[in-house]
């Protein structure tokens, strides 16, 4: 259920073309771009997001066709449905919801994605996008033109490599995704979220056992198939089963290995 891929040389400023997020408001990143000093080389999730082995040039090449990270703020999308896609966004600090909206009005969460994952790549297929990205915190990503990491590419196997794991990696979300929904209970569904969580929140050197959701249970009930009150009972039983213990939106795993076997 791993949810996805974080990833500035200067480049005239990138101004997708995004329909505002709020009436009257201007897209978060249609924005003036902030200076921003950092780079690729001093990032902590560069193990993450960057291709391994690339030579001190071709990392300063990488390092050339990121455009200037951009804060965006609670709230605020990074793109909507079937706006035109142009380039991947990388999530440098913060995290983010994608979602779909159906017909009668109603959001359907299909992701959730933390600092080091990537976001865009639902619309190279199309040329658009098929979701809106929606930050559930004050947020900053990293914006890669699509048409300058593809030119790259072809110079430069470990990059192409590198893309072509992070679009095996939507696959797999995918599937397993599609597995979550069609073959497991709602007990199960909640015990593999946390799971899934506590696992990514290691790999990035986070504590796997404390930590604090950024979204609402009525998010997470709504990505995993299942009501609110769903989420809160399955929660309650955890607790009362001595799996974790919960204080709001914090979080502590106590018997890992239980929660496995849900």
């Amino acid at each position: 259920m791993s949810d996805v891929a974080a990833y500035p040389v200067t480049l005239p400023a990138f101004v997708p073309e995004h329909a505002p997020p709020f009436p009257g408001q201007p897209p978060a990143i249609a924005r003036a771009p902030r200076s921003d000093t950092l780079r690729c080389s001093t990032c902590s999730m560069r193990a993450i997001c960057m291709p391994q082995g690339l030579t001190p040039d071709e990392l300063k090449r990488m390092e050339a066709l990121i455009c200037p990270s951009r804060t965006i703020r609670q709230g605020e999308t990074i793109y909507r449905a079937n706006d035109s896609f142009q380039s991947i966004y990388a999530v440098r600090v913060g995290s983010f919801k994608t979602v779909v909206m159906h017909r009668d009005g109603r959001e359907q969460v299909t992701g959730f994605h933390l600092t080091g994952d990537s976001l865009g790549l639902d619309g190279v297929s199309s040329g658009h996008h098929s979701c809106d990205a929606v930050a559930l915190e004050d947020s900053k990503v990293c914006i890669i033109p699509f048409h300058l990491l593809e030119t790259m590419c072809r110079e430069v196997k470990v990059v192409q490599q590198h893309l072509h794991r992070m679009m095996g990696s939507e696959i797999v979300r995918e599937s397993s995704q599609m597995m979550l929904l069609g073959t497991m209970s709602a007990e199960q569904r909640v015990a593999t979220f946390l799971l899934n969580l506590s696992d990514r929140l290691r790999l990035r050197g986070y504590s796997p056992a404390e930590f604090h959701l950024r979204m609402t249970r009525e998010e997470i009930g709504s990505y995993l198939g299942i009501k609110l009150e769903t989420v809160s009972r399955m929660l309650s039983k955890f607790q009362r089963d001595g799996l974790v213990d919960t204080h709001g939106k914090d979080i502590r795993i106590l018997d890992h290995e239980s929660l496995v076997r849900v």
